[in-house]
This record gives structure tokens, sequence and C-alpha cells, in this order.
């Protein structure tokens, strides 16, 4: 069987994927590289033996914990969904942007996104102009369920039945009030498992082939 062989590439993906370790074996070839690039993004080389990698273990988020971002076109309406989650008794992380000043998206997606997959909040929401880059962006972090929900009844299936974990809105396509009544089913409507429990797990399945290692 040939070695795995890690590269500054390999680094940089899971650095931008909001990993803190990479996993290797005794006979793992990491390049010169690849180990200035880790130090310089401060990401370990963790040795596992080949025979039984250990799973990662995921952090439980404090309860009613949410991450909060923006970017310029969402900016308008971030202020008020912010009071909104308060009201129903959520403690909000914000995360930015903090004016109308142009920015791009995905800076903020993905600090809403790793916030979740670090286990620091239990959930995220992101607005921009429409919901649709943001959730594209979320959904390349392990572990996060990203879905765009322009309506109460696609929040209530996207927590429902896709367990998802960030909320993307549009701004540019939805009213304030909409985007209110959204948040507030997102928030108060729990996962039902059973079959559902299956197909999530097969989103899990998918998404780990893709992992370094797999």
């Amino acid at each position: 069987m040939p070695r795995r062989l890690i590269t500054d590439r390999h680094v940089r993906d899971a650095a931008a994927a909001g990993q803190t370790e990479l996993a290797v074996t005794p006979d793992t070839l990491v390049t010169a590289l690849a180990r200035d690039t880790a130090r310089s993004l401060g990401l370990l080389f963790v040795e596992r033996t080949s025979e039984a990698p250990p799973s990662p273990e995921r952090v439980e988020a404090p309860p009613k914990t949410l991450a909060l971002g923006c970017d310029h076109a969402g900016f308008a309406y971030k202020a008020a969904l912010q009071a909104h989650a308060e009201s129903l008794g959520w403690t909000v992380t914000d995360v930015g942007t903090t004016s109308e000043e142009s920015v791009d998206y995905p800076d903020f997606a993905f600090a809403v996104a790793r916030l979740v997959h670090q286990g620091t909040v239990r959930f995220g929401v992101m607005l921009d102009g429409v919901g649709v880059g943001s959730a594209m962006v979320a959904g390349k972090v392990p572990g996060v369920r990203a879905a765009l929900c322009p309506d109460v009844f696609s929040a209530f299936n996207a927590r429902a039945h896709n367990d998802a974990n960030v909320l993307t809105l549009g701004s540019r396509t939805m009213g304030i009030e909409a985007c209110k009544r959204v948040l507030a089913e997102f928030l108060t409507t729990d996962f039902e498992g059973g079959r559902h429990a299956r197909r999530v797990q097969k989103i899990g399945d998918v998404e780990a082939r893709f992992l370094p290692g797999a």
C-alpha cells in the first residue's frame, strides 16, 4: 500500500475548514513545506496508529447559543435579528460585519460556521443578499449542515428533518419580519430523529469521504 503524503495544500485546506489537528500514522510522509505551513497556521500533526484511528470527538455546544454574521447586504437586518434571538432566550455572538461597507460574504459565513464546527455555539445564522452563497460556504465546513430558508416551512423542515445547524437568509429577497419568523421557527424546532437520523448520517458519510485521510 502506498504511503500517505501530506502536502502544503492538505494543511491549508484543513486549516480553512477549521481543523486544528491532522492525524498522521508513523509511515505518513509530510513535506517540509507542509510542516512549515502547519507551524505558521497553528495546526498540529497528531500521530495515530494505522490500525485504529480514533473518530474525532464532537464537542457539545452550550444550549441556546448562536453565532450571527452578515455581509454588507445583510447588515441592516443584523441588529434586529440579534435582538429577536435574544428575546427568545438565546445568547448571541456577533462575528460581523460592522457596517454597510462592501465586504466578502465567505469570510463571515466561515466565521459563523467555524464556531458551530468547534462547538462554541449551538447554531449559526448568516445574512447576505440572497443567502445562497453563504449556505455554500458554511456547508464546506465539516459538521455543518447549512440551509437557506426563505419561509417558515423551510425552516421547520431544515431542523426537523435535516438537523440543520446553520441558517442563511437573504435581505434582498425577504423582509425583516419574514426573517424574524423564519429565525424563530429554526430556533424552536427540534430534530425529529427516527428515519431522518439515518438520512442525516448519510450526509455525514458523504462528507467523510473527502476529509483528510479518508
